[in-house]
């Protein structure tokens, strides 16, 4: 998809830092399938850094809900699937994304919908830590805690990089796992790359009376060797020479981390 968008360029690293995330909500905890993607019990999704769409659109490729045709229509004129998601319930997309801070909002009035109509269904959704430089993520954090939304699951991609550089010199983040635990959270930390370390956390959804963070240690541009823990490839153009590159290196990599 990157490759095909050429000169528009696609969020790489982004993509990359939350792959693992996606691939285990996908394909082993999120109740999403073409029969049930309709369904009010259905499990909601909530991209909340819709820039890591390419992650996002992979999933829904995986589950079935959309096919190869729609992929090769990514950031085309007139598509479903351009760089940021948009609204669209026949293809599982509950939320238009682009400014950062509006998804666990979202996500929150999802859950309480849930809960005040005695539904079973979980929302999971998957913030950027740059992102929680965003004051309604803290205020949609108390609003959850407070009506006690133990069904809802947040997920910070913590790759301590943003657009402008080092998470903690932009803008301090501290004692990451108090601050959410200050403001009523379950927190659980996990390597955001180790599949059943993600596998074990997410099927505890929900674990107690309280929202559950997750706290997901990555690597931005997880996989390829120029895209890691490079800023520049925050979002970026792929060259024909560096996407062979880049697929033999994740070859690689998916080769030994799944064995």
């Amino acid at each position: 998809m990157a490759l095909d968008a050429g000169p528009n360029g696609a969020h790489l690293g982004p993509a990359f830092s939350m792959m693992e995330i996606t691939a285990v909500l996908f394909q082993s905890i999120i109740r999403m399938c073409p029969e049930s993607i309709h369904s009010p019990n259905r499990d909601r999704f909530i991209l909340s850094k819709a820039h890591a769409v390419l992650a996002y659109y992979t999933g829904l490729f995986e589950c079935g809900i959309i096919d190869e045709h729609d992929l090769d229509s990514f950031e085309k004129n007139g598509s479903d699937f351009p760089g940021h998601p948009i609204m669209s319930h026949k293809i599982g997309v509950e939320f238009p994304g682009g400014s950062l801070g509006m998804g666990l909002p979202f996500a929150v009035g999802c859950a309480m919908a849930g809960k005040l109509n005695n539904q079973s269904f979980r929302t999971f959704a998957i913030l950027g830590d740059g992102e929680c430089n965003e004051g309604s993520v803290w205020e949609a954090a108390m609003a959850a805690a407070h009506y006690k939304l133990n069904r809802l699951c947040a997920v910070v991609d913590r790759n301590h990089l943003q657009y402008d550089g080092d998470t903690e010199d932009i803008m301090s983040l501290g004692d990451f796992s108090a601050k959410w635990s200050s403001f009523g959270w379950d927190v659980k930390s996990v390597d955001g790359h180790d599949v059943e370390a993600l596998l074990t956390v997410f099927a505890s959804v929900p674990n107690s009376d309280n929202p559950l963070v997750v706290i997901a240690e990555t690597v931005k541009g997880k996989g390829v060797s120029f895209m890691e823990n490079n800023r520049e490839w925050h979002h970026g153009r792929l060259s024909s020479i560096q996407y062979d590159e880049a697929l033999r290196e994740l070859n690689e990599y998916a080769s030994e981390e799944f064995k």
